[in-house]
Parts: structure tokens; sequence; C-alpha cells
């Protein structure tokens, strides 16, 4: 007993401290890149020019995990699939990026947090004009809440900027058409893409959509001598985007999907606060923190209604014996462990991830996998 407490109990440290690392990498990409855009502190007002390094750097180090180290294996990818899969959801997943990361430009942290509690309204909606999804009474009436309560911590806004609210709301409806796409795309071919084999794919196409509006938008602009390009920044910035991928796949992989989400809502208070602190300009009121609170309470609840869906259509439940022993077995190789793709769909799939990653992320991500940079 004395070492399967002793077990028990190294494996619970183990699994809280991939939850805490998970949760600062969160924040602290979002918080960084604020820094980093932000006229008022690094001034570096360019978010295509800063999500095409994370999909660079990303997508340079997938390469190396996929084909030299070996560490996860591709998938069987035609070029049919590239092209009429790959193509299109990184089209929307570069349109999220870019817009989601343009926002930061002109509102705060914390509202543009408040605002990502709309992503499972878009989701949903979404869905159900593409026919993934049934239009369900509970699950509407839900949504009705959570966008209730973001149109009450709009209001409670004081420096409520229209062109930001809309970079933002136009981020999340790309991304909402990027995840439902990769369920129609994709999952239907039988393709489960975790989010190593997500950015070896997806980052690359996702850079050259980008190249586009970059060369049109930002590139006259950069051409400026006065323009700072700190490397060490700009490196910096990105591994903590792709540490955050992979600190993702690890958690969902060791916790599963209803700790995740848990994770997820204490990140998204913790962020709120912090950014007040660490960028004195972000001001919240107390309608902020209520209308927030309202949308919280229907994606918390969204959230109850796709686990107990996905509870219902198992054909068997597992014991509590069977799943408290489970929690503290040992952590299997990412090679073996077929369970961590489908932990990751069920996880990301309903909730507002971490889309600051450069998977995202979002990040957070449905379907496929996660945080715009």
């Amino acid at each position: 007993m004395g070492i399967t407490s002793k077990m028990m109990t190294k494996q619970h440290m183990l699994t809280y401290t991939y939850l805490l690392v998970y949760i600062s990498l969160s924040s602290g990409v979002i918080l960084y890149n604020k820094w980093v855009l932000s006229t008022l502190y690094f001034n570096f007002p360019f978010p295509i020019t800063l999500t095409m390094i994370h999909m660079a750097f990303s997508g340079a180090v997938a390469f190396v995990l996929v084909r030299v180290l070996k560490v996860v294996s591709p998938v069987k990818m035609t070029f049919n699939i590239y092209a009429t899969c790959v193509v299109p959801i990184s089209a929307f997943f570069a349109a999220s990026l870019w817009f989601g990361n343009t926002a930061y430009l002109y509102i705060s942290v914390a509202f543009i947090q408040m605002l990502k509690a709309l992503m499972p309204v878009a989701t949903f909606l979404t869905a159900v004009s593409w026919g993934t999804e049934k239009l369900r009474c509970d699950v509407f009436l839900n949504m009705v809440l959570v966008s209730v309560g973001v149109v009450i911590s709009s209001y409670g806004e004081i420096h409520f900027n229209v062109l930001g609210t809309v970079y933002q709301v136009t981020g999340i409806v790309a991304e909402a058409l990027r995840l439902v796409l990769t369920q129609v795309l994709l999952q239907k071919k039988g393709l489960t893409l975790n989010p190593i084999t997500s950015l070896y794919y997806i980052a690359p196409c996702s850079f050259v959509f980008l190249f586009i509006p970059w060369y049109i938008l930002e590139k006259p602009e950069m051409e400026d001598p006065h323009m700072q390009f700190n490397f060490w920044i700009f490196f910096s910035n990105a591994l903590c985007a792709l540490a955050l991928n992979l600190a993702t796949f690890l958690v969902i992989g060791r916790t599963g999907a209803v700790t995740i989400r848990v994770a997820g809502v204490l990140k998204d208070w913790i962020l709120i606060t912090l950014s007040t602190v660490l960028f004195p300009e972000s001001k919240i009121t107390g309608l902020n923190v209520i209308g927030y609170a309202i949308a919280l309470i229907g994606v918390v609840f969204y959230n109850y209604l796709k686990l107990r869906d996905v509870r219902t259509t198992q054909p068997s439940t597992p014991s509590i014996q069977d799943e408290s022993l489970k929690e503290f077995l040992p952590e299997k190789k990412v090679d073996d462990d077929v369970n961590i793709n489908d932990d990751w769909s069920d996880s990301v799939s309903n909730t507002n991830f971490d889309e600051e990653a450069p998977l995202m992320a979002s990040s957070r991500l449905s379907y496929l996998g996660r945080k715009p940079a």
C-alpha cells in the first residue's frame, strides 16, 4: 500500500506539473504576443509578420520531429487529400491567426479573452449549417446565454474599439470554419492529426497563405530603416508558442477532456487578471466581469452537455475502480498511445482552446488541434 500510495502521489504531482506548465505557457504566449505587437511596449505592429515567424519556426521544428527524430509518424497524405483538405483548412487557419493577432493592436487582452467565449457559439452555428450538428433546443438556449454574456461584457468595456472587435470576431468565425472543415474533410477520410503532425502539414501551407497579405500590407512599412528587429525576442516568442503546442499535447495525453476544460477556464481568469496588472492601460469594469461570468457559465454548461453526449454514445462505461487505476498508470510513449489523438479531438472540439499558439493556439483547436500566434 505504501508503494502504491507513493506511486499515486508521484503521478499526481507529475500531472499537476503538466497542468501548471500548460497554464503558464498558454497565458505567457498571449501576454508575450501583446507585448511584442503593442505600440506602447516593444512596438512591432506587424501581426502577419509575427504569425509567419511562428509558422516558419513551428513548421521547421515539426519537420525535424517527424522526419529526422521520428518522434511521431506522419499520416498517409496523398496529393488529393492535401489539395482538397489541408489547403482549405490552412487558409482558414491563416485567416484566424491573422485577424486574431491583429486584434491585439486595438483591444485589451482581457476583452479579447471575453470575446473568445463566443467560440463555441460560432462553432456550433457553423456545424449546424454544415450539417455536422443537429439544432437542439438546450444547446441553442445555451448559446444564447453565452452571447448575452458577451454583449453585456462588451457594453461594459471602457476602451471599446469597433475595428478591434471586428477583427477578433472575424478571427473567431474563421477558426470555427476551420474546425468544422477539419471534421468534414479530414475525419471523414479517417485522418487524425495530433499537434505535431498538424504543424508538419499545415504550418508551411499557412505560411504561404499569409505571405500574400504580408507582401501587400506589411512589407512596404517594414522597409522603414528605423524599424527594430531583435532576433532573440522573436526566437523566444516562437519557441514559447511551439512549447505551448507540445505542452498541450502532453497534458491531453495524461489528463483527458474534463481536466483540460477546467484548466482552460482557470487559465482564462488568471490571464484576465494578469493582463490588467502587466498592462495598466487595460481596465476591466464590474459589467465586464458580470458579462464574462454569464458567458462562462454558458460555456461550462455547453461542455457538460457535450461530455454527456459522448458518454451516452459509448457502448460501455468502465468501472470507477478501473478509471482510478488508469489515471495512475505510467504515461505511454507518444508513438504507441493511440488514445491521445482521440482525447485530443474530444477535449478541444467543443471549447475555446488556445488559438494563440501557432497551431491553435487557441489556444485552443477543435477536431484537429490549438491557441492564433
